[in-house]
């Protein structure tokens, strides 16, 4: 039985792109060996004893591909946090499963457009020049760019996470299919009103710059309204201005704070979920993501799954076409996730949500 190889390099990508998917065949490897290699904008990490270039090389066995495709792949984050970087590894670790099963060669490189439209657009038209089978993007402006750099080629896109494909504009194109964290905001709404129902003020604490946030935060504006709940909206776009929007809501001396599956927030949860405990501040949010970042609470979909499903959609997508498939597909929520030390910080018994869902309990890491 033939050996094949299953390619995985993780790129860190700087605004001056130096690496193209052409150095997929130049990992070092030969036949049978999966190759892991990760770079910065410092270059390779520092070389082996033995002299090689620090690529982590294990073996991998596939199976004999007969006259299966073998395929490429481009996974490309939006940025670089914690549930974007799930989603990307359990892709990854779905392809890894497929070529096993279906005894091919399945190479993939993941990308991290590190928030900047101009680096995502490089990304996705070196893809498109070196004739990837498929693009996973991962986040709504992701997905926006990656649809408009494969128009020309039709080049299949099979997007993950964006909680809004309509307000995307990622519909009705025959060549971009993907999966939805459309999330329950009412839901949300009311496990902050089921831990304080004597709740006074709220703080919406979102990007303007983020798709995903737009429909939910319209959603819990017109939640609050109906319950007559004042509510205090504070936007940012980077981390400093996060941290910045995230004082201000203390000074206002809101109840809770709720934001939804926004990348730029994420991005700054660590930063931020200090000063909201200190001030005895529930941050309830959009993804668990958020949570194991310091946010008290949420109720959402599980982004390992996201991930997995995403992978199998984008596999269907090149052996068997789009032709019937769904513009997009909604993932299901239901796990609510809780951060136990923060929790704890609040003073906050957190039993009272146990009969609402599964209840899944983290701890504070800092990814």
């Amino acid at each position: 039985m033939r050996k094949h190889n299953l390619v995985r390099k993780v790129i860190a990508m700087t605004a001056a792109i130096a690496m193209s998917f052409s150095l997929l065949a130049c990992g070092g490897g030969e036949k049978g060996t999966e190759t892991k290699k990760e770079e910065t904008a410092g270059g390779t990490e520092a070389e082996n004893a033995d002299g090689t270039d620090g690529a982590e090389t294990t073996k991998a066995a596939g199976g004999e591909s007969g006259e299966k495709k073998d395929l490429k792949v481009a996974i490309v984050k939006q940025m670089d946090h914690a549930s974007l970087d799930e989603i990307a590894d359990a892709v990854a670790a779905e392809f890894d499963r497929l070529a096993q099963d279906h005894g091919i060669v399945i190479e993939y490189e993941i990308y991290s457009g590190q928030g900047e439209q101009n680096t995502l657009k490089q990304i996705g038209d070196q893809a498109v020049a070196d004739e990837v089978d498929v693009i996973i993007p991962v986040a709504t402006l992701a997905a926006q760019v990656m649809t408009v750099c494969a128009e020309e080629t039709k080049t299949p896109v099979v997007y993950a996470a964006i909680s809004d494909p309509e307000e995307a504009e990622v519909t009705g194109i025959d060549y971009v299919r993907g999966t939805s964290d459309a999330l329950n905001t009412e839901f949300i709404m009311d496990m902050m009103l089921k831990q304080n129902p004597d709740i006074r003020k709220v703080g919406l604490l979102y990007s303007l710059s983020e798709a995903n946030s737009a429909a939910p935060i319209a959603e819990a504006k017109a939640y609050l309204d109906a319950k007559q709940i004042p509510y205090t909206e504070a936007t940012a776009n980077t981390n400093d201005e996060v941290i910045a929007a995230a004082s201000v809501l203390v000074s206002e001396e809101v109840d809770a704070v709720f934001t939804p599956t926004d990348n730029v927030i994420m991005s700054a949860e660590l930063a931020i979920a200090d000063t909201l405990i200190d001030a005895g501040i529930p941050h309830y949010t959009g993804a668990d993501s958020f949570v194991r970042n310091g946010a008290f609470i949420t109720c959402g979909v599980n982004y390992t799954d996201l991930g997995t499903r995403t992978a199998d959609l984008a596999y269907e997508a090149v052996t068997e076409g789009m032709e019937g498939m769904e513009d997009y597909y909604k993932m299901d929520g239901g796990v609510i996730t809780v951060n136990t030390e923060t929790a704890e910080g609040l003073k906050i018994d957190y039993s009272i949500f146990s009969d609402l869902g599964e209840l899944v309990e983290v701890q504070t890491t800092e990814e």
